[in-house]
């Protein structure tokens, strides 16, 4: 392999062997190895070096290898090479060079990409200091040579990646490097690039189709920092042309001129190079869009239209600024010549090509809406695009609504861009679209039992994006403007009487009904249409209907339709009730047969009911029943199931019971939601049955399986009794809080704090013996839970930490601000320094905004409570000793970082303590902080000036004040 005998005693043969993919693990490890040493050692690249620029090896993954150690040489050493070396590093690049000039056979392509990246590395480290000569001696060497023009135009595509590509992101001295490289250029060797690019794309367009790719490629990526008529001239432009008829370069050209076109300039002339190239493009034949077969190719000319017209829309725009009527008329004729050709690509059936001209139809609706009027041309060309919206909505008939996978996806994009168009032709002439879609409306429904369903979806959500295209205050459509509110009260008329809810197609249905729910404030109007439009919620078309996503679907959409109209619900309550029964049955895990509804979309039939019922006009009584036999099933099914839980062995059989019992528990809590407060479960009579039901699911805390997601279900189901019941779940509390503080996971605790905080919050002292009691135990298994080891990369667990940290804190503040102290205070002096000192770590030691800042309020609060003469005893000398020091010592930790807005919250909070303390503890606590600053460095100056800030009445000064004292002090 090698042609110097010197060599092989220098490169690890074996470790080259495990360069190759295919290498065993061990030659391939020594192969990592080998590279650290080469990158490491001092001279170990020049062996690199040397290989490379004598040809020594001829397997690509050694070629590569080389390769990358100069590669590291260059970006990480160069600084610290000799000029000898550096000039060692020149001469292998073009040694290597030259001989591809000479190849018969061209590298493979991930060889070529790598020399590129290296001559870019190269060029943006010696250009400006160097190798000022880098372009114009890699021109001399390739010269028109294929394989040499092919590595020349990969490196100026990595030159613009690493040069200037925006997508990129780059610190601020390579900004300035790039600047001055990208000025430099300018002024010496562009228009020698130029020159080449126009050299190879005339030589080889003809012959080497992918060389003249690349080149095109290289135009377009460098046109938008280069002089313009270096490019936009005859000579140029009319080359480019002639690729856009040579089928392998079309798309290619296509996509250079289109940045051309992109490129920032003056609005007068960018408006002449627009229409000067389109006036070439349209007597080339290109505007002829019906004769173009190519889609690939039209995707790409729609692209270039889209460029030119949203360029002469905002030359336009800049031009219509400067009052200059004259030319801004030019540009609005420009913009208006390219609508006819811009309609043609929006219609086409191809998607893709109508969806790269859409900005452009969009920008020109923009200009259309800031006119003072309409003249019958452009008003025909908005109902022009209203039509091709409207056709271009409509399904085709590949979409795959049972499976939807990529095209489905991208074509419901697409339908959100047409939807824009729509919202934007709304904004533009509200009446033609009001129109268009009533007569568009009208004609559809009439035949709709012979029409494809395509076009009947697409009549139906015309009329649904009607409601967000013409925007009434929470979807009062029916009142206001008496032509919009009777046809669309026309068209909600024909849609729930014409039968078109009976289509077999579920995207018509699904139509339908969401339609039918957008528009509910129409059965305000016209309550007769209630009771069909019901039915059809209920019978096979909605509820019943073969398509699990429809009864999805429409058991939220029914719940919906239900809030709005519950008033006018009272007639048909038993009705409803009496029809969805079996809808409303848990349904057990050992069943086998597939349920119609999901437990997800049960939970919205239940809250259904529970407004029906709640809402209905009859007596308490009727309501009470109601609400029992509702609620009585699942009770019944939940203590079985519940029986049989501990006795169940097997895991899965076990985790499916317990996911039954949850979906019980959640029901009923769902049937809750309609309530506000006690008041309003009393009057309706409903009290009674949900402490039968709280009766019924505490038990669960207490199986001694399955405890995570049965806790987690009665702890929701008493965050919202402690709303509906008020007082009477207190007595429930303790025993429950006794079951779920037993063998706690983190989560568990997490979310049990929130329970207490709630109960605390709102019974205050009613629960104060209950809180003495729990206080200390709640705590303690929150640090034993704190202090269990983990695993040093663990994510979870550290994040499940953090987070039951935040919990136990925010607790505390809840207990601090309820006016609640004494409960602290009576936990003994050894337990409230030890929860003390975990307000003090919590506000110093972790770098958790969120948490620092809870910690914060709650210092602030106990000094305010406790730091007074007559306060807590012992209290004021752990003020000096450890709060003042926190609000010093956690701003200056390096994680405080005061450029992130929710540390800035915190800092504030620490400012409010310091201002507290002083409050308090008036002169007595600046005298400390006179003693305790110069020990923490603190000039005299600055101790002086904070604290006669300090004493500073505004706290809004203080803020200020800490905000920069804490900026300087980290510097």
């Amino acid at each position: 392999m090698a042609c110097e005998s010197a060599l092989p005693a220098i490169m690890d043969e074996q470790a080259l062997m495990g360069l190759n993919p295919n290498a065993d693990a061990c030659y391939r490890q020594r192969a990592l190895v080998y590279f650290e040493q080469l990158k490491e050692s001092q001279d170990g690249w020049e062996v690199c070096a040397e290989a490379l620029a004598k040809g020594v090896y001829s397997d690509d993954h050694v070629k590569f290898f080389c390769f990358q150690v100069l590669e590291h040489q260059i970006k990480f050493r160069h600084g610290s090479l000799t000029a000898a070396q550096q000039q060692l590093i020149r001469e292998t690049l073009m040694k290597w060079l030259q001989a591809q000039l000479m190849n018969a056979h061209p590298e493979k392509p991930f060889i070529r990409n790598k020399v590129a990246q290296v001559l870019s590395l190269m060029f943006v480290t010696e250009y400006l200091t160097l190798w000022p000569k880098f372009f114009f001696d890699i021109l001399n060497l390739v010269g028109l040579n294929p394989n040499g023009v092919d590595i020349y135009l990969r490196m100026l595509m990595a030159i613009d990646a690493d040069v200037v590509d925006r997508d990129i992101l780059h610190s601020p001295e390579e900004i300035r490097r790039n600047t001055l490289i990208k000025d430099s250029m300018r002024g010496q060797c562009i228009p020698a690039l130029v020159e080449s690019w126009f050299q190879i794309l005339q030589t080889y367009q003809h012959t080497h189709s992918e060389l003249t790719c690349q080149c095109l490629e290289v135009v377009g990526a460098y046109v938008s920092w280069i002089d313009l008529n270096l490019i936009a001239n005859d000579r140029f432009v009319n080359l480019l042309l002639s690729h856009m008829s040579i089928e392998e370069l079309r798309e290619e050209a296509c996509d250079c001129l289109f940045e051309i076109v992109n490129k920032g300039m003056d609005p007068v002339d960018k408006t002449k190079l627009v229409e000067s190239l389109c006036q070439v493009l349209q007597s080339a034949g290109f505007f002829n869009i019906e004769q173009e077969e190519d889609v690939d190719f039209l995707a790409k000319f729609s692209r270039l239209v889209n460029g030119m017209g949203q360029s002469l829309v905002l030359s336009w725009t800049r031009l219509s600024k400067t009052g200059d009527v004259k030319v801004s008329a030019e540009a609005l004729r420009a913009v208006e010549a390219k609508v006819p050709l811009m309609l043609q690509l929006l219609i086409h059936e191809d998607d893709d090509i109508s969806a790269n001209i859409v900005a452009f139809c969009y920008d020109y609706l923009h200009v259309l809406k800031q006119l003072p009027a309409l003249n019958e041309q452009q008003k025909t060309n908005v109902e022009a695009i209203m039509l091709a919206v409207m056709n271009k909505l409509k399904y085709d008939d590949e979409y795959n609504f049972d499976s939807e996978g990529e095209d489905e996806a991208m074509f419901v994009e697409y339908r959100k861009q047409l939807k824009m168009l729509l919202d934007r032709l709304a904004q533009v002439s509200p009446e033609l679209l009001l129109d268009a879609v009533h007569r568009v409306f009208n004609a559809t429904m009439q035949n709709w039992q012979t029409v494809p369903f395509m076009e009947v979806e697409v009549a139906i959500r015309l009329l649904y994006m009607l409601g967000e295209a013409l925007p009434a205050s929470h979807g009062a459509h029916f009142s206001g403007d008496a032509t919009k509110t009777s046809t669309l009260q026309s068209m909600m008329r024909t849609l729930i009487s014409c039968g078109v809810s009976e289509y077999q197609h579920s995207s018509v249905t699904l139509e339908f009904f969401e339609t039918a729910v957008r528009y509910d404030k129409f059965f305000l109007v016209e309550p007769q249409h209630i009771p069909s439009v019901l039915m059809a919620f209920l019978d096979h078309r909605g509820l019943r209907h073969s398509s699990p996503k429809v009864r999805s679907r429409v058991a939220y959409l029914f719940s919906r339709f239900i809030k709005t109209l519950h008033k006018h619900m009272n007639a048909f309550i038993e009705d409803i009730l009496s029809r969805i029964q079996d809808l409303l049955e848990l349904a057990p895990p050992e069943n086998g047969f597939p349920a119609l509804l999901s437990s997800d979309d049960q939970l919205f039939m239940f809250e259904t009911v529970g407004v029906l019922i709640v809402n209905g006009e009859g007596p308490a009584e009727r309501k009470q029943a109601l609400m029992h036999s509702l609620l009585t099933p699942l009770m019944e099914a939940f203590r079985m199931l519940l029986t049989k839980l501990p006795q169940e062995a097997n895991e899965e059989r076990q985790a499916a019971l317990a996911d039954c019992l949850s979906h019980a528990v959640g029901f009923a809590s769902r049937t809750s939601k309609v309530f506000s407060n006690k008041q309003t479960v009393k009057q309706c009579g409903c009290s009674e049955v949900y402490l039968d039901c709280l009766q019924t699911f505490l038990p669960a805390l207490s199986c001694p399986v399955q405890r995570g997601p049965l806790r987690s279900a009665v702890r929701s189901f008493l965050h919202r009794m402690i709303i509906c019941l008020e007082e009477e779940v207190l007595p429930f509390i303790p025993a429950a809080s006794q079951h779920m503080l037993k063998d706690c996971e983190p989560r568990d605790l997490q979310e049990f704090i929130p329970l207490i905080s709630q109960i605390t919050a709102k019974f205050k002292n009613q629960v104060s013996p209950f809180l003495q009691e729990v206080f200390m135990p709640l705590v303690m298994a929150i640090f034993e839970v704190l202090s269990r080891p983990a695993e040093e990369n663990d994510q979870t667990a550290a994040l499940e930490k953090q987070m039951l940290r935040r919990s136990y804190f925010s607790f505390i503040q809840t207990v601090a601000s309820s006016g609640m102290n004494e409960i602290m205070a009576s936990q003994g002096a050894e337990n409230i320094e030890r929860v003390l000192f975990t307000i003090i770590q919590g506000a110093v030691d972790f770098p958790d905004p969120v948490a620092q800042k809870t910690c914060f309020i709650i210092l602030s609060r106990l000094v305010e409570l406790w730091g007074g003469k007559d306060g807590l005893v012992g209290f004021p000398d752990f003020i000096y000793k450890h709060i003042i020091p926190a609000c010093l010592m956690a701003p200056l930790k390096p994680t405080f970082d005061l450029s992130d807005a929710q540390t800035v919250l915190t800092l504030s909070e620490c400012t409010l303590t310091l201002h507290m303390i002083h409050l308090k503890r008036g002169q007595e606590c600046i005298q400390f902080l006179q003693e305790y600053l110069p020990s923490l460095q603190v000039s005299p100056e600055i101790t002086q000036e904070l604290c006669q800030v300090l004493q500073q009445p505004d706290v809004k000064v203080l803020k200020n004040y800490m905000k920069v004292f804490f900026q300087q002090a980290k510097l």
